[in-house]
């Protein structure tokens, strides 16, 4: 009698016939008129804010062109596609593979001396006499130990200083080191050197191009731009630079030498002769680089000198520029534009440190400096640099690898900026191409989360994520340029 009294479960279960189901979503305005729809694996779709409404309140009708797309887009499912959340948790774990392979760019600090004075400096850089800041040889050897604990299949080696070329004989023994290491564990190898090119000679050249080493240099712009920027004495840096840009295109190819600059102040006005400076010297992508807040740039004043809002007009026009460039004929990308693009635009994931969740410190990147203290990125040995030492992981003298990516100065910081369960990044559709950043915001608001209404980068971020959006929305000519962009073409 008892079991007559109630129905059976399928009496209060939905019937499949009933209509459609959403899969996780999140929606943020674009501009006044229209909403920007992502799903959890990053792809979006542009819509009026009438058809959210109509979206979430179920009231989208099948049968027409708009719910075959959101529902082959992953927003919604329905009975014929019972898949849809196989397929879409497929493309959610494509796009977070690169966390298990975890660390992949290793970081030597050689060296900080330098004889440069740049301005905005973000390392606490030392004079050519003071050798006491060089890496020793038993730190080289202890670090090559841990680069090759990490699980990662592709291991980038990038020489970082002060000025790196100052100390070579530490970069010859640590791509010796690796090298030989290599013969057993066949790892994929990349050497890169961040230099200012100054003291390039034909020894180094040679080396270079007998063990397959990059350059990266600092190239800020024309002749009086690049040399108020990057001081050195004689007044001859920019000279020294392209002069090197030259001898490593010439000797070593073209493809073996990039350039990034620094936007400051009195970079702001300059963009389009920032954009011809790297035209002229035959590089095919530029990076329109904002101020960091560290080191020099933040004691001297520096960073706080324009806003992220004259920064983003900055970034527009230039992008504006570079694609105007491109319909000439000139192949030139933004790069941190390009590596957004791939985000939101292909299954793959970059691995650009700053632009992931959890935070890439650690993760994708880690430092070991010239006195052996490890560092969960480039900029946490900067804060270091500063007096701040919240991100110190431990030394090669005395730790694993195992023991510092344990450690709670990486930990901590992970666990509490998994961009998911932060407050407005939780509920924001550019999520899936954002990160979370916790040294900058350590560094510009004293906690590792920080307050989304006050950050810079939050404002940077969601305005060159808008501003691309609403290029490929709006003008079918950018839109193939960058389509371009993101699958690398």
């Amino acid at each position: 009698m008892l079991a007559k009294r109630f129905s059976t479960l399928s009496r209060y279960r939905e019937p499949e016939s009933a209509g459609y189901k959403l899969l996780p979503l999140r929606f943020t305005p674009l501009d006044p008129s229209r909403y920007v729809l992502s799903n959890i694996a990053g792809e979006f779709r542009v819509v009026p804010r009438e058809i959210v409404d109509k979206l979430v309140t179920h009231q989208l009708q099948p049968g027409n062109e708009l719910y075959d797309d959101l529902k082959s887009g992953h927003f919604l499912y329905d009975i014929d596609s019972s898949i849809a959340l196989d397929l879409l948790g497929l493309k959610y774990r494509t796009k977070l593979s690169r966390i298990a392979q975890f660390t992949g760019l290793h970081m030597f600090v050689v060296t900080l001396r330098c004889d440069y004075t740049c301005q905005y400096c973000q390392v606490s850089r030392q004079t050519e006499d003071r050798v006491a800041f060089d890496m020793t040889p038993e730190i080289a050897e202890r670090a090559v130990e841990l680069v090759f604990q990490s699980p990662s299949l592709g291991l980038k080696i990038e020489f970082q200083g002060g000025e790196p070329l100052l100390n070579f004989e530490r970069v010859k023994l640590v791509v010796a080191l690796v090298e030989e290491r290599n013969r057993s564990e066949k790892r994929d190898l990349q050497f890169v050197i961040a230099s200012n090119l100054s003291m390039l000679s034909d020894e180094i050249l040679d080396f270079c191009d007998a063990h397959q080493v990059y350059f990266s240099t600092s190239l800020d712009g024309p002749e009086s731009l690049h040399n108020r920027n990057r001081p050195r004495p004689g007044k001859d840096g920019h000279a020294r630079t392209v002069a090197g840009i030259r001898r490593i295109q010439e000797r070593l190819g073209v493809d073996k030498v990039s350039a990034l600059m620094t936007t400051t102040e009195a970079s702001l006005g300059r963009v389009r002769d920032i954009v011809d400076e790297y035209v002229s010297h035959g590089f095919n992508s530029i990076f329109l680089r904002p101020l960091s807040p560290y080191g020099f740039a933040a004691r001297a004043g520096h960073f706080a000198r324009y806003d992220a809002e004259r920064w983003l007009d900055f970034y527009k026009e230039g992008l504006a520029y570079i694609l105007e460039l491109n319909r000439q004929g000139y192949s030139l990308r933004e790069t941190f534009s390009a590596i957004v693009l791939r985000k939101m635009l292909t299954p793959q994931n970059p691995g650009y440190v700053d632009l992931q969740s959890p935070a890439g410190i650690g993760i994708s990147a880690i430092v070991y400096n010239y006195d052996g203290d490890v560092y969960a990125a480039d900029e946490a040995r900067m804060l270091a640099e500063m007096g701040d030492k919240t991100f110190r992981l431990g030394s090669v003298l005395t730790d694993n690898y195992r023991s510092l990516m344990l450690s709670d100065a990486l930990l901590d910081p992970l666990e509490s900026t998994v961009a998911q369960s932060i407050p407005m990044c939780s509920e924001c559709a550019f999520l899936p191409y954002c990160g979370a950043d916790p040294l900058y915001h350590h560094a510009t608001q004293g906690d590792a989360v920080g307050n989304r209404m006050t950050s810079g980068f939050c404002h940077r971020n969601m305005g060159i994520f808008r501003h691309l959006i609403t290029l490929m929305e709006d003008s079918p000519r950018d839109r193939d340029a960058l389509l371009g962009w993101a699958w690398g073409r």
